[in-house]
């Protein structure tokens, strides 16, 4: 990952690794990360695979809550293997 693109810590408050990050800056970081066939490989949906953009990535995840998870999942995988 890119300095600029590193995920958040959560807050002291929380432990969840997603508070306070937006879908669009977990799938940028996450499109950062693994490029766009990477995604496509660990959540096989078209939006993925066939003309790409987190606009579109954003209104199907938005739409779908068991891709959303699965993304969700990756992106807390992330942070626990970045994590000290």
């Amino acid at each position: 990952m890119s300095a600029g693109s590193t995920p958040p810590n959560p807050s002291p408050g929380s432990k969840d690794p997603l508070h306070g990050v937006t879908l669009e800056h977990l799938l940028t970081v996450l499109v950062e990360r693994h490029g766009w066939e990477g995604l496509a490989a660990r959540v096989d949906v078209r939006c993925f695979k066939f003309d790409p953009s987190i606009k579109s990535s954003l209104q199907f995840l938005r739409r779908t809550p068991w891709a959303r998870t699965k993304v969700e999942q990756i992106f807390r995988e992330e942070v626990r293997r970045s994590a000290p």
